[in-house]
């Protein structure tokens, strides 16, 4: 408590502090809300930056300043009401900065928006808010007056992600490449196909734009009408092809199992999430993206759990270096799991992009 507190002492703005809890919602950053003594000023949110994973913060800080500074102004030119509600705000330490650095850790605050939830349960209605409100996000940005930097470069790079996988299959660090030759060679058999973004982007075909590049449900905050207040969490906020927030968000929410389910006969595709999602979506974006953007948006689907999988085994046949498993096996489930995925996505294209015309017609 009394570390924190310090903390917050280089944030002139904040209050005096009254009580400091910490929020369990977020897996990279460690989050606190700190409540003030003083009843009619605002509480804040305190977090403690990944630079693990994050390792630019100045770079990373200046791009959320640049986005909630230009979706600001665009609230005030258009006269919305409570503005201070649909836009995060984030407070200058005592450096000058939105961050403060203790010597070893990086610090922020941003102004706690009250009366306000966030969901993780995915249904057919929260499906169609989250599409509308990330569309209008990144329609909001498409006139931004600067260039970002990439927070994670090469985050949702499907070339740069096979790239990995080979240097993996190469190497075989660890002496699994005999189990796992077969789907090895099930991705390479999709590998060009798949990479075809980064491909259409070389060739002047493809445009990057600014995107959210984590799309959830839980990276929203809803009123208590069950209305989208604003989007959270804007740390991945870079340039990126739209398909991040668009397939990253139906890989997880449209898959009728968890991410690593063993029993490959429970793992299909929630078309009924995918056309709510696609609805709000088109509803919100359509007149700023381009013709082949929208027909690339059933690959989109398609590309994430492709790329997963790529990132699975990858982890997997470099001996587990990456992510946390909870048993031996874990990585090669979880691979097979998302290429399982991956396989009832691509049955589904054709009416994903037979409804998407209806959209964009409608």
């Amino acid at each position: 408590m009394e570390i924190l507190t310090s903390i917050i002492s280089h944030f002139p703005e904040a209050g005096e502090v009254k009580k400091i809890s910490p929020l369990t919602s977020g897996l990279i950053n460690k989050t606190y809300l700190v409540q003030t003594l003083d009843d009619s000023a605002s509480d804040y949110i305190l977090q403690c930056i990944n630079h693990q994973v994050f390792t630019d913060v100045d770079m990373l800080q200046h791009n959320i300043e640049v986005v909630t500074a230009h979706i600001r102004k665009k609230l005030e030119e258009k006269q919305t009401k409570d503005i201070d509600r649909k836009v995060l705000r984030f407070l200058k330490s005592d450096t000058g900065k939105t961050y403060y650095f203790d010597g070893e850790k990086y610090w922020r605050m941003c102004v706690f928006i009250p009366d306000s939830r966030t969901l993780d349960a995915v249904t057919p209605e929260s499906s169609y808010l989250v599409g509308l409100k990330f569309g209008e996000f990144e329609a909001m940005l498409t006139d931004l007056p600067e260039p970002l930097g990439e927070t994670i470069p090469d985050f949702h790079n499907m070339k740069f992600r096979m790239q990995q996988l080979r240097e993996a299959v190469q190497k075989d660090a660890v002496g699994r490449m005999e189990k796992v030759r077969c789907l090895v060679d099930e991705i390479e058999r999709d590998a060009d196909e798949m990479c075809c973004a980064e491909r259409l982007f070389q060739e002047g075909k493809l445009p990057k734009r600014i995107c959210h590049c984590d799309t959830k449900v839980s990276n929203m905050l809803f009123d208590d009408k069950g209305e989208v207040l604003c989007v959270i969490d804007l740390d991945t906020v870079m340039p990126s092809f739209v398909f991040s927030d668009f397939g990253d968000f139906l890989r997880s929410a449209a898959n009728t199992a968890p991410e690593d389910e063993p029993d490959l006969n429970k793992i299909h595709f929630k078309f009924d999430i995918f056309k709510h999602f696609a609805k709000g979506y088109i509803e919100s974006a359509k007149h700023f993206l381009t013709p082949l953007e929208i027909e690339l948006l059933p690959y989109a689907v398609t590309l994430f759990p492709y790329m997963q999988a790529v990132r699975f085994l990858a982890d997997y046949i470099n001996g587990d270096t990456y992510y946390q498993i909870n048993y031996a096996e874990h990585n090669y489930v979880r691979a097979l799991a998302q290429y399982k995925l991956y396989k009832e996505t691509k049955k589904n294209v054709p009416e994903m992009k037979a409804y998407i015309e209806t959209l964009v017609k409608s």
